[in-house]
């Protein structure tokens, strides 16, 4: 989760809301010590022993403080409930019960259900564990004074969210519901509001501070961590490292912690570009044909050059795809080209050639000018619309519904003059 994520100002806003949440909690003897992660991703989990941990993603989302405590409170009601252990417990019962499967049972059909038994009967607890984090949560957020509505309004953008990332429709890549660890948010918004009705209807009470916590979001880091390289558009851009390159026409990147990955819009070819280490003894067309991707045509391995870099290049197949590869030396690593296609054709090869043709070196000048995303809090004029703002936002692709996953608002809701929101700006 790309370590600790140092602002003194969002810090000290977490660490005041859980202070208030312990106190109106049912444990106020504990103690938690709370740790920020630099990362994108939306999550927060609690360790058995107090540690609980937000991401920066998640913090970014959420609108005002009240569903920032919808969230920080149903950790504290895993570790009041003490889920983290019951589930230790529960791992070394299936542990055993594996052991048993592996050295005793002679059936191995009989073996595999009974291990199988054994991990449903952990999912399925783990989602009435998550439905109890889920009321306890709702309990204290609504005890300590803010509205309990937070957690089915963080839970529904989260789930917008999720659909924005997914693409929504078959490319939605969640696990299935009855499967998952977690219940689907779906019911655990319906839930989340019978439980905070057990406390007030809808908009009769409860602080939700909206105004003051978008105050001190303001400037906070957006998207991925600016020592892990940059994503614009097409181009993916690393100060720290000293490089650039240009994804194909068409295409959009995702930069992961283990590869920048690349997808044409409509499917049909693909990229991915990462890092190994090769011996300089070893020539670069060696290393293509080393065994590290299958079916490499020997035949098809050439030396080459991409910008003054030793290179080389050749072509591979495999599970209906056919492969274009490139390893670039660049210092003491090798970057490695894989483009994937379909059906490659001497257009796709061109455009794959092309791409590679402008990984080069930055400039330090170059690589000084590199910012990262930040949030940027804005007032709405009185002639805004979710359209105009959206054109204000860095971001290359779905401007419009990121900014309305991260304002968490509808394609109905309309903007009000004087109102807040969040924008992305470089």
């Amino acid at each position: 989760y790309g370590g600790q994520y140092d602002d003194v100002r969002i810090q000290a806003l977490v660490e005041k809301t859980i202070g208030r949440l312990v106190a109106a909690s049912e444990r106020p003897d504990l103690t938690y010590k709370v740790t920020i992660l630099n990362s994108p991703a939306i999550n927060a989990f609690a360790l058995p022993n107090g540690q609980l941990y937000v991401t920066r993603g998640l913090i970014a989302l959420a609108n005002d403080e009240a569903e920032l405590a919808s969230v920080l409170a149903h950790e504290m009601g895993h570790v009041i409930a003490r889920h983290a252990a019951i589930r230790e417990e529960q791992a070394k019962q299936a542990a055993v019960v594996a052991h048993v499967v592996s050295d005793v049972l002679s059936d191995p059909n009989a073996g595999a259900l009974a291990l199988a038994k054994s991990k449903l009967t952990m999912a399925s607890f783990s989602r009435a564990q998550e439905f109890e984090a889920d009321a306890i949560g709702v309990g204290i957020s609504a005890r300590a004074g803010f509205d309990p509505y937070g957690a089915s309004r963080f839970l529904t953008d989260m789930e917008h969210n999720a659909d924005l990332k997914a693409g929504g429709g078959a490319n939605d890549t969640r696990p299935l519901d009855f499967i998952s660890s977690h219940p689907a948010t779906p019911d655990r918004v319906k839930n989340a509001i019978a439980n905070a009705r057990q406390f007030s209807g809808p908009g009769a009470g409860g602080e939700r501070d909206h105004t003051d916590y978008l105050a001190t979001l303001d400037g906070m880091v957006y998207g991925e961590d600016p020592s892990e390289g940059f994503v614009r558009g097409r181009r993916f851009v690393h100060p720290k490292l000293g490089f650039t390159f240009q994804a194909p026409p068409g295409f959009s990147l995702d930069n992961t912690a283990e590869a920048v990955l690349g997808l044409k819009t409509g499917g049909g070819e693909a990229l991915r570009l990462d890092v190994v280490s090769v011996p300089p003894e070893q020539t670069l067309g060696a290393y293509l044909k080393s065994g590290w991707m299958e079916n490499v045509d020997a035949a098809s391995v050439q030396e080459t050059t991409v910008n003054g870099f030793p290179a080389a290049t050749a072509t591979s197949t495999g599970e209906g795809w056919s492969f274009r590869l490139y390893a670039i030396r660049y210092g003491s690593d090798v970057y490695r080209f894989i483009f994937a296609a379909r059906e490659r054709t001497a257009q796709s090869d061109r455009s794959f050639r092309d791409s590679v043709s402008t990984f080069r070196r930055m400039s330090l000048k170059e690589a000084a000018q590199v910012r990262p995303l930040r949030l940027s809090v804005v007032t709405v004029g009185a002639h805004d619309t979710a359209e105009s703002m959206a054109k204000r936002m860095a971001v290359a692709n779905h401007a419009l519904e990121t900014f309305r996953v991260l304002n968490g608002l509808t394609a109905s809701d309309k903007l009000k003059a004087g109102q807040k929101v969040k924008i992305v700006v470089e």
